[in-house]
């Protein structure tokens, strides 16, 4: 995402500040009654993010000046356990839902794979990669890719059979579909089971689902399934480089890194309406 990329790189604009600031939990007191200063909030926050956005290893904080990877880590490991990164991804998507609405009529799923050098919790043989270690990651959009759900997986796992973790893994409520508020689900011939059809009944969506050895074809009334978001969400995403190649062996870091990932994306949708996402 070109804007990301641009004005976030790894400073937290004070927009995005002002919005996480108020999520963090106070700090303790340090055991010893005196020690060092502590590093500020915000330096660490943004030490985190440019792990994130780099991919870079947290030892190479050492030489940016801007938090030391011992400092930085230990907060983010602080702030995982208080669950600051999906509160924050929270918080933007009833922003985001306050100003523009989420546009749950044009809902889309989609699973997309990374490697996983280091292996760790949810990974397994990627089947496109030669068998190599790798992760999934299952994401559920909006109508205009404002990410609404995610689960993770080893990167063998169907991407159907992690349709209904990442419907519960919703971080705000989803309302009822009805018939003069129907709530459609796109999705690719990956999905073209009983199984989907069945789970898709039983939470009332109206199915959008291309089957295999179909051609693309227009909806009734000539619109087209919007399967193209939830692609480009996930492209989105691979901008952070930290998300791009896997380096978290435990699942709660990687997740942390996701959802700092995503409540980014989430709060550009609400604070920035007018880009064109």
């Amino acid at each position: 995402m070109g804007l990301v990329k641009q004005d976030v790189g790894w400073r937290l604009p004070d927009e995005l500040w002002a919005k996480m600031e108020p999520l963090l939990p106070p700090r303790p007191p340090h055991p010893l009654g005196c020690h060092n200063p502590r590093t500020p909030d915000r330096r660490a926050m943004e030490g985190i993010l440019l792990v994130l956005r780099t991919g870079m290893q947290w030892r190479a904080l050492n030489a940016t000046g801007i938090c030391g990877p011992s400092s930085a880590y230990r907060r983010f490991r602080e702030w995982l356990e208080a669950g600051v990164f999906r509160e924050f991804w929270r918080q933007g998507l009833l922003a985001y839902d306050a100003l523009a609405g989420i546009d749950w009529e044009w809902l889309a799923m989609d699973g997309a794979m990374g490697k996983a050098p280091l292996g760790g919790e949810k990974t397994g043989p990627n089947p496109t990669d030669r068998a190599k270690k790798g992760t999934k990651k299952s994401l559920l959009t909006d109508g205009r890719g404002a990410p609404l759900g995610l689960a993770v997986a080893g990167a063998n796992v169907p991407d159907f059979k992690l349709m209904r973790s990442t419907l519960q893994s919703m971080s705000v409520e989803r309302p009822s579909p009805s018939a003069h508020a129907p709530q459609g689900m796109c999705l690719d011939k990956g999905y073209d089971y009983d199984e989907v059809r069945a789970l898709a009944q039983q939470y009332g969506f109206t199915l959008h689902l291309r089957q295999r050895g179909e051609q693309d074809k227009p909806l009734e009334g000539g619109k087209k399934a919007r399967r193209w978001v939830v692609e480009r969400t996930h492209g989105w995403i691979n901008e952070f480089r930290r998300l791009l190649v896997r380096w978290e062996k435990r699942e709660d870091t990687y997740l942390a890194m996701l959802h700092f990932a995503l409540g980014i994306i989430t709060w550009f949708h609400a604070l920035l309406p007018k880009i064109g996402f």
